[in-house]
C-alpha cells in the first residue's frame, strides 16, 4: 500500500527556521531522506506568533484528508523560556489538505484552557472508541490567574472530528513532574506511547532529559503500563521530540530521538519487537540538514510521485 515516507519538520531558530519543511525518502528506504523545495519552507505561518514548531500530520481514517498541526511558537529573537511557558500561545496551527501538496491558508485554533501557559508539540491520533481524533499537547498549568509561582508541564488532550471544534481539554498525563513531547503508535490493538521526562537529570531523576515509553489497549485508559525508560541513552546523551513509524516493507519500527544539544539532532533507532521496548541505534541513515522535531508519514506511490513533482 505504501511506497515511501514524508518527513515534515521545522529547523532550528533562524529567520526562516521555525516554519514547515518537507523531506521525501529515497523510494521505500525508511532511513534516507532528501529535502524538498530546495530546502526552503513549504508552509509558513502568518498568524499568532508567526512561527511554528513540532509539526505532525494525521491521515483521516478514510484516507481522504490530511491535517497538519503544529506549535504556535517562535523562539528566534526571543529566547525567553519563562515567558513562553507562562504567557505563550494557547492555540495550535492547523492546515488541511486532500493530497499533501495543496494546503489551505491555515488557521489558529485555541485548544488549551486559560490556566495554561503554553501549548507545545501537538499531535493527533484517531481514536475509534470515541469516533474522533484525540489531539494531545504539553501545557504548564497555573493556579494563579497571572500564571505566577511554580508549575510543570502536563500532557493535555481534547477530541475533535474536524479540527475546528474541540471538546473541553483534559489532563491526559500528570506525573507530578515535567513531561513533554508525546507521540503514539498502535500495533496489534496496543497503543505505544513515547514521551520525554523533562526533569533535569539528578538524584531524583536519574533518567531526566530522556525518552520513556508505556502501553495501553485504550488511548484514554487511566493507567498505562511502563515499558522502557532512558531509551537510547549511551548512543545519545539526552533526547526529546520522539517520532515513531513502521517500515512499509517489514515488521520493523523506527524511533527517532532528537539529541537537542548536538549538531546532528535526530538519531534513528530501530526494533523488530515493538513490545520488547529495546531499541538499537540505526547504523546507516541520511537525514536532511538540521532535522528537528516532526513526523514521518508513510505515503502511497501516487502521493510520493505528487510530492516529488510539486517540490
Amino acid at each position: 500500500m505504501y511506497h515511501g515516507y514524508l518527513y515534515a519538520h521545522f529547523k532550528r531558530e533562524s529567520a526562516d527556521g521555525e516554519q514547515i519543511y518537507f523531506a521525501l525518502s529515497d523510494g521505500n528506504d525508511p532511513l534516507r531522506f532528501h529535502d524538498l523545495n530546495d530546502g526552503r519552507p513549504v508552509l509558513r505561518s502568518t498568524a499568532g506568533e508567526r512561527g511554528v514548531r513540532d509539526p505532525h500530520i494525521v491521515r483521516s481514517p478514510d484516507g481522504s484528508r490530511f491535517y497538519l498541526i503544529a506549535t504556535d511558537l517562535r523562539l528566534y529573537d526571543n529566547l525567553d523560556w519563562d515567558r513562553h511557558q507562562r504567557h505563550g500561545s494557547r492555540s495550535i496551527m492547523v492546515w488541511e489538505s486532500a493530497d499533501l501538496v495543496n494546503w489551505d491558508a491555515g488557521r489558529l485554533v485555541e485548544v488549551a484552557p486559560p490556566e495554561a501557559g503554553n501549548t507545545w508539540a501537538p499531535e493527533a491520533v484517531w481514536d475509534p472508541e470515541q469516533d474522533a481524533y484525540l489531539v494531545h499537547w504539553s501545557s504548564t498549568l497555573y493556579d494563579d490567574p497571572g500564571h505566577l509561582g511554580q508549575s510543570y508541564n502536563r500532557i493535555m488532550y481534547a477530541t475533535t472530528r474536524d479540527f475546528r471544534e474541540f471538546s473541553e481539554p483534559r489532563v491526559w498525563i500528570d506525573r507530578g513532574w515535567q513531561t513533554i513531547d508525546t507521540t503514539v503508535i498502535e500495533h496489534d490493538s496496543v497503543y505505544y506511547r513515547f514521551l520525554k521526562d523533562e526533569r533535569s537529570r539528578g538524584g531524583g531523576a536519574p533518567l531526566g532529559k530522556s525518552v520513556f515509553s508505556e502501553t495501553s489497549t485504550s488511548l484514554t485508559a487511566a493507567e498505562w503500563k511502563p515499558l522502557s525508560e532512558g531509551i537510547g541513552l549511551g548512543a545519545i546523551t539526552q533526547g526529546e521530540g520522539p517520532l515513531v513509524y513502521k517500515s512499509n516493507t517489514e515488521d520493523k519500527w523506527y524511533l527517532w530521538i532528537d539529541e537537542f544539544t548536538k549538531d546532528r539532532r535526530y538519531v534513528p533507532f530501530e526494533t523488530t519487537d515493538l513490545a520488547a521496548g529495546w531499541w538499537t541505534p540505526s547504523e546507516d541513515y541520511t537525514l536532511p540538514a538540521d532535522p528537528c522535531h516532526g513526523v514521518v508519514l508513510p505515503v502511497t506511490a501516487e502521493e510520493y510521485d505528487r510530492l516529488a513533482a510539486a517540490w
